[in-house]
């Protein structure tokens, strides 16, 4: 057993410096952006107010809690952070601004002109920031509807894969608990934008490499200690007096023939795709429950 942990001791240290390298760097980088505050310059936005809670989903201790922690987060993304529940149907208030539009799109519509018309954005009106809109009335098509909405710097830094993983998160405790949904919404946009999404409950980027670099070197040094074992038979084992002789022979090089044959293929190149998003200012997405 001792001989055991003593080969495998190099896989354990290698485990644990890789452990160790990880939570420095989370920690670094968390130090580097609690203190890495940057000034807010949209002087245009009407409001201080970041939590609207028309729904009354949420407690007013649990609605300042969220105010100062956006106030918080917004300083450290650079990025304006808005939440908005409703409990109304916004079927006639889309459609009269995008006439016929589907039910899927009803909170997109509202949550674009809510931040529009209060000139979001930590730059500039308009600008870098994210809003959250989450609807509690159950829609004609039995759905009830949540929108992401992401504007100027988000909007070029999220993906559709980005957009699914923090609206699940945000699903994944509203109907229980609305305020640490709502919670989750504000920190994993906060650790995607500053990229520290590394011990999140999804496989972060890198971690396959650094799993597949494990796992050859647990390979390989198991491999070389299994061929790295006592000979039991040697080139004399059998041999009377234990003394070999061997005649010597050797091989002679004459000469060398090279045959060229030309070997015919069929070469081609296959086309790329590349398509547009549409003429908004917004991105984002949304989830139905």
């Amino acid at each position: 057993m001792r001989d055991y942990l003593k080969f495998f001791r190099w896989i354990f240290v290698i485990i644990g410096v890789l452990i160790v390298v990880l939570l420095g760097i989370e920690g670094l980088h968390k130090a580097i952006a609690s203190i890495g505050y940057y000034e807010r310059i949209n002087t245009e936005c009407t409001t201080t107010q970041r939590v609207f809670d028309h729904a009354d989903v949420l407690t007013d201790k649990e609605e300042q809690k969220l105010e100062e922690l956006i106030a918080k987060r917004e300083k450290q993304t650079r990025c304006d952070i808005v939440l908005v529940t409703l409990n109304e149907s916004l079927k006639e208030y889309a459609r009269e601004i995008e006439p016929g539009v589907s039910y899927d799109q009803f909170v997109r519509v509202y949550a674009e002109q809510f931040y529009e018309e209060n000139h979001f954005g930590y730059n500039k009106s308009n600008g870098d920031g994210v809003i959250l809109v989450d609807n509690w009335y159950r829609e004609d098509d039995g759905k009830i509807y949540t929108w992401f909405c992401t504007t100027g710097i988000v909007k070029d830094t999220y993906d559709d894969m980005d957009i699914d993983h923090i609206l699940d998160r945000v699903y994944r405790d509203v109907e229980t608990n609305p305020y640490k949904a709502y919670k989750t919404y504000v920190n994993d946009f906060y650790d995607d934008m500053l990229g520290t999404r590394a011990f999140d409950v999804d496989v972060p980027k890198g971690m396959s490499l650094i799993v597949g670099l494990i796992a050859a070197v647990i390979f390989i040094l198991v491999n070389w200690k299994s061929r790295s074992g006592k000979d039991t038979t040697t080139a004399v084992t059998y041999v009377e007096g234990k003394r070999a002789d061997f005649s010597n022979n050797r091989d002679v090089f004459i000469r060398k023939t090279v045959t060229k044959r030309h070997i015919e293929t069929n070469s081609g190149g296959g086309g790329g795709h590349s398509g547009g998003g549409g003429g908004g200012s917004h991105g984002g997405g949304g989830h139905s429950r």
